[in-house]
């Protein structure tokens, strides 16, 4: 008999192993899984105290986190054109207090293009529909320039998808790099932040959507590397469609066992495991 969403996240959540990583095929219900968990692990935070509901618990990067990034087209000049970041705790924490817009755009770049420069804004003031002054805060927007090649610049380009996709996932990497190697220091007090000191999942649901081959490759290892530099006993959750990708991390990470994620006609589910990359266990070719 199937389980619900519900119970997989239970099955997750007292999960032993350091990972766990799951292949699934487009739309299954990766995503969903992803927000059951996270809302899982929040409702038990419900009847702490201020101070426990406040703590983080479990960060995710799935197609929700990209929502937190939205474009304003300047639809009335056509000119303007930059992506909003909606406001929250970790960009701030990324961008002010660790100041790694720089290495952001180095990564952006080194996935996509070194001409394709993102822009982060400082803060400043402009006017509001009603004639009132309105302070926009640093690093809540972002612009596009193209360099042509001749000292020439094309600012506020519009990006496509794939690259707007890439640049979100560098951000929440950076993030996570910057996490995996604040709680890798064994005593609280010599952290350089504690807002992640209860922090015990990390969710990643396809990073992968927009990278070549060779980039998703190296995508792969650089998780893998991150996952096995991290002894603070974080428990990350990693689901995928790609197989490429899912068999870089098997392999990457030693792994004895994953699981494959399969909606029954019911509309419950079942989590298999399966020893062996996809190319040994999963049959995929074959659907």
């Amino acid at each position: 008999m199937g389980k619900s969403l519900e119970e997989i996240a239970e099955e997750l959540e007292n999960g032993a192993k350091k990972v766990q990583l799951i292949y699934a095929f487009n739309g299954v219900g990766k995503t969903r899984l992803s927000r059951v968990f996270k809302e899982r692990i929040a409702s038990k935070q419900k009847n702490n105290t201020e101070q426990e509901k406040a703590s983080t618990k479990v960060i995710y990067y799935n197609a929700f986190t990209e929502d937190l990034f939205y474009w304003d087209n300047d639809l009335d000049e056509d000119v303007d054109r930059k992506i909003t970041i909606r406001p929250n705790g970790f960009t701030r924490w990324i961008f002010e207090d660790q100041g790694q817009s720089g290495n952001i755009t180095t990564l952006f770049q080194h996935y996509t293009s070194d001409k394709l420069t993102p822009i982060f804004n400082p803060e400043y003031t402009t006017k509001g529909k009603d004639g009132k002054d309105i302070k926009v805060p640093a690093y809540s927007e972002i612009t596009f320039s193209i360099d042509r090649g001749n000292d020439e610049k094309i600012n506020n380009v519009k990006i496509s998808k794939g690259e707007e996709s890439c640049l979100i996932w560098c951000i929440f990497y950076s993030l996570l790099k910057e996490i995996v190697e604040t709680l890798n220091i064994p005593e609280a007090e010599d952290r350089s932040t504690n807002q992640f000191d209860s922090l015990r999942y990390v969710f990643i649901d396809d990073p992968v959507s927009s990278l070549d081959e060779n980039h998703l490759i190296e995508l792969a290892a650089n998780i893998a590397e991150l996952i096995k530099n991290s002894t603070s006993g974080l428990k990350f959750i990693i689901t995928t469609h790609n197989p490429l990708f899912y068999n870089v991390l098997y392999n990457e990470l030693n792994s004895k066992v994953g699981y494959m994620l399969d909606k029954n006609e019911d509309g419950t589910f079942d989590l298999k495991e399966k020893k062996g990359d996809s190319n040994k266990s999963f049959s995929y070719h074959l659907f």
